[in-house]
């Protein structure tokens, strides 16, 4: 089977990316570690009005009726910029669902944590648990906030009263693995953006009076991380199509994606960091904004180790 975005997929992609080069740029990233809510307002808005929030809200709830194919595409530019919002958390977990609307946004409590990112300005917290789904309004909530390796990503503990399931246990999977899916996309284009960091940054710094970007290893460096990131993403795009096709073996596709998109973000950090040098270190240069991005997504929604095991679990059942 020939797989391949449509002509309109990958407009509406190109489209997305000149919107948040405008919304989104390096600055706003940055301003995003100190202001009061870890956000992007005007990013949000724009992507709202573009239709990218309710993309896969149906037709008859006002969205467009799409699947993941068709936002995976676009996630990934979010990833890209970084962007300090909760593009995974509404557009792929909660909006498909009908747990929020419009301009509104989410944020998703784990099974085995009590910690959601940008809780303190979602309009709701989703708790995604073991016998199915519990919406909370953010008003009910008691939150203390924690620390984060990436500041833009305001995490909170989260205390919620007794409340009655409102979504049984499929559904809570499903969006689980639409979680895990988005964080792999956006895993792609924060690993893209360091090697384009990088090769920028070697075509122009000079050592012993030539480009350090001629030596062999530093290219051979940058070539295994581009070739990282060219294996991750077909596993992706695959498991995004598993996803929009109810295929039985969804659970594997995305889990494999997030590894290999984990490990290829973790790689071009490695290289990124190695080859910049000591300017690499330093908060005031923009490369930090993207490596640490890549650390906490690469641990969110189930780190490689996790994801590992339940591929290996799920072998394990097929072979008995």
């Amino acid at each position: 089977m020939r797989f391949a975005f449509t002509d309109e997929q990958l407009e509406f992609r190109a489209a997305v990316r000149d919107l948040l080069a405008r919304e989104c740029p390096t600055d706003v990233v940055r301003s995003a570690w100190t202001n009061d809510d870890g956000r992007a307002p005007r990013a949000w808005a724009a992507l709202a009005e573009m239709g990218v929030l309710s993309l896969m809200v149906p037709e008859a709830d006002g969205g467009y009726g799409l699947s993941e194919v068709d936002l995976v595409l676009l996630v990934e530019e979010t990833g890209r910029v970084a962007l300090p919002e909760p593009i995974v958390e509404t557009a792929l977990v909660a909006a498909p669902a009908g747990w929020v609307a419009g301009t509104a946004s989410a944020a998703v409590v784990m099974p085995e944590s009590p910690v959601a990112v940008w809780a303190d300005s979602a309009d709701v917290v989703v708790a995604l648990a073991a016998d199915g789904v519990r919406v909370h309004p953010r008003s009910s909530l008691a939150l203390a906030e924690r620390a984060s390796v990436d500041g833009s990503r305001r995490l909170f503990e989260v205390t919620a009263p007794d409340a009655a399931t409102v979504a049984p246990v499929a559904t809570a999977a499903l969006a689980f693995r639409r979680g895990v899916l988005g964080t792999a996309a956006q895993l792609l284009g924060l690993t893209d953006r360091m090697i384009e960091l990088t090769v920028a940054y070697v075509e122009q710094r000079e050592q012993f009076g030539v480009k350090i970007g001629t030596f062999q290893a530093v290219k051979h460096h940058l070539a295994d991380a581009r070739t990282r990131l060219e294996f991750a993403r077909p596993l992706v795009y695959r498991a995004a199509a598993s996803l929009a096709t109810s295929d039985p073996a969804a659970t594997s596709h995305v889990g494999m994606a997030k590894v290999q998109a984990g490990d290829a973000a973790n790689l071009a950090g490695r290289v990124a960091l190695q080859c910049h040098g000591a300017i690499g270190y330093t908060t005031e240069y923009d490369l930090h904004l993207f490596m640490k991005r890549a650390w906490a997504l690469s641990a969110a929604w189930g780190d490689a180790a996790w994801h590992r095991r339940m591929l290996a679990r799920t072998l394990l059942d097929q072979r008995a």
